[in-house]
């Protein structure tokens, strides 16, 4: 038996496609505007997205530097798609980031149409200025950070599930496993977390029989290994000595990167080579503390929380108003919808809220398609639903809890427009009030639309102007370095990060000298460092030890060899930071130069020439 996966939520008004249309391009212009002042934003991906327009195989390895001495600490997706744009229109600004705000448009176009296919266009609407405008996604479809990619193929993932689940055709699972593969290849087992929810709603909300949903699921799974596992394996069959150094890993396996630095041991804290260890999944550490409360604290709190107090009410709500025992197949591809983006909230929640490793404010960007949609949705329903009074009810609670926390929010936000709190909570109560009013039937029947069109706008400004705001703070604000933070300075913060220092034309004159004749131009302790050299001058610089300086790459007598055949001008003197347990390689070279080669200062920077000894 096969289900329609045609039959319309409702019938499609006039004005849908322009409101579809123009939800896309206000959220273009929101990502697009004013992006060039982000600059290279990480430069430490910048650097390897240079890398991989200079150098096929830095390309397809994700190395650092076209010398291919190491790669970044991820898979290398998520570069491939800013290095095709700038090997297109060149190295700048612009050509990275402009693909990370495209993704942003793609993934609340996809939202949209997930929401759409079974519930109104209102609700759709909702769910997409939902996302577009959630402070941390502003921010990280503006970023050339992993996580714009990740988050589109997420989303993609969900959509072409619940298309399965509608059609019954295996065709659209097989491709949910692509896109998780996918995932994998661009930030490894968080591709993953939502793998249990996707197969559930596959289990129980499609009407095959169940040896069939099984089969279409092992299918799926073939899917995910394939399109996830041919790069690992040719890295991992590739003698080492023929491929660079797989950063972030202390045996120069991908496997160990996988399941140890960006695995399990983001889960556990337990993660060789960073730069401080973690507190447990049972403490407060360098990531702040653990626990159900940790992504309402004042670190992550401001970057996605503005909607999520509501979204878990309107869950609930859904849930209920739809019911588990359906027998249509609107029904059940509704219950399959708000399952598939509950199960990913409440999955991927709990995950980010008692990881115990390293865990940035950033990374929930992965949560904001889930809220959105399911606040969408959930109003949506309410909204059908407002003749009962039982449902009026809900829908000024879940206006209440919306108040209450951005409320907290702008608060937090001390001395930053304080304005925007008291219009939200005017606005919230005079919404709660339209909402409680029965206008349908007896004598204030006449009032149906003009309070019913309060309560919508209402409802619109208290949810959406609290993190609107936010998002055009970020979109004004520049963001650089490796840990970006949306919105103003909130109260409590703990964790920010700078962007590059900033290369003197003497030591980039220096470092050009004769620069063809080098593999790289320099050599300097740690990704970040090497990145700012390299982008500088557009010639491989060797990232000592990696992102933290403290992976064994290269060792004392590599180095060595490469210096003794002419590969590397100079070093650039750095700190070596403390690591978790990681190599002390770094400091064995820097320890080495210092004996063996004479300093020199070039723009304020202490530098050894390689080749006078």
């Amino acid at each position: 038996m096969r289900i329609s996966s045609r039959t319309p939520a409702v019938q499609r008004a006039r004005w849908e496609r322009p409101a579809f249309f123009g939800l896309l391009l206000v959220t273009g212009v929101l990502y697009l505007v004013n992006l060039g002042v982000n600059g290279y934003a990480n430069a430490f991906y910048s650097a390897a997205v240079q890398a991989g327009s200079q150098s096929w195989e830095a390309f397809f390895y994700g190395s650092s530097d076209a010398g291919n001495s190491i790669t970044v600490d991820k898979p290398p997706a998520f570069l491939w798609v800013m290095e095709l744009s700038v090997r297109l229109f060149g190295l700048n600004s612009w050509a990275i980031l402009v693909p990370e705000a495209l993704m942003g448009v793609g993934t609340v176009a996809l939202l949209y149409v997930i929401v759409r296919r079974r519930f109104s266009a209102g609700a759709a609407l909702v769910a997409g200025a939902a996302l577009a405008t959630t402070p941390v996604a502003t921010l990280m479809f503006r970023f050339n950070n992993p996580d714009a990619l990740l988050t589109l193929l997420m989303v993609l993932s969900l959509w072409l599930v619940l298309r399965g689940v509608e059609s019954g055709r295996v065709r659209w699972v097989v491709l949910a496993g692509v896109a998780v593969g996918i995932a994998f290849l661009t930030k490894q087992l968080q591709g993953f977390l939502i793998l249990p929810v996707l197969v559930g709603v596959y289990l129980s909300c499609s009407s095959l029989p169940f040896v069939k949903r099984v089969v279409h699921l092992l299918w799926a799974a073939l899917a995910v290994v394939v399109a996830g596992g041919w790069w690992v394996a040719v890295v991992e069959l590739v003698p080492s000595s023929s491929r660079p150094y797989v950063g972030g890993s202390q045996t120069n396996s991908f496997l160990e990167l996988t399941f140890g630095y960006n695995g399990l041991g983001r889960v556990t804290g337990d993660e060789t080579g960073s730069v401080t260890g973690g507190g447990g999944t049972a403490g407060a550490g360098s990531w702040g503390a653990t626990g159900l409360l940790r992504l309402f604290g004042s670190e992550f709190a401001g970057q996605i929380t503005w909607l999520l107090p509501t979204a878990l009410v309107l869950l609930v709500a859904a849930l209920v108003a739809i019911g588990f025992r359906q027998r249509t197949s609107l029904a059940r591809s509704r219950l399959a919808t708000v399952i598939a983006l509950g199960g990913s909230l409440l999955v991927t929640g709990l995950v980010f809220s008692f990881m115990g490793g390293i865990f940035h404010p950033y990374y929930t960007v992965a949560l904001a398609p889930y809220i959105a949609g399911l606040v969408g949705i959930g109003a949506g329903v309410l909204w059908e639903r407002r003749a009962s009074w039982w449902w009026r009810g809900t829908a000024a609670f879940a206006v209440v809890v919306t108040v209450v926390w951005q409320w907290h929010l702008l608060t937090a936000a001390s001395g930053w427009q304080p304005w925007i709190r008291w219009v939200v909570l005017v606005v919230g109560v005079v919404t709660a009030a339209a909402v409680l009013v029965p206008v349908h039937g007896g004598r204030l029947a006449r009032w149906s639309r003009p309070v019913g069109s309060v309560a919508v706008v209402g409802a619109v400004v208290t949810g959406l102007l609290g993190p609107t705001a936010y998002s055009i703070d970020t979109v004004t604000t520049a963001h650089t370095g490796a840990l970006p933070s949306a919105g103003p300075t909130v109260a409590g913060g703990g964790f920010g990060g700078g962007g590059s220092t900033e290369v003197s034309s003497t030591l980039r004159k220096a470092l050009l000298e004769d620069a063809d004749d080098y593999t790289w131009v320099a050599a300097t302790i740690g990704s970040n460092s090497a990145a700012t050299y390299q982008l500088a001058t557009g010639a491989s610089v060797m990232p000592i030890g990696g992102f933290n300086g403290s992976d064994p790459s290269p060792t004392l007598a590599e180095f060595q060899a490469d210096v003794a055949a002419g590969k590397i001008h100079y070093f650039i003197a750095g700190s070596v930071g403390q690591s978790n347990g990681g190599s002390d390689a770094a400091s064995e070279i820097s320890e080495w130069v210092e004996s063996t080669f004479t300093a020199s200062t070039i723009g304020g920077v202490t530098v050894y020439d390689l080749t006078a000894g």
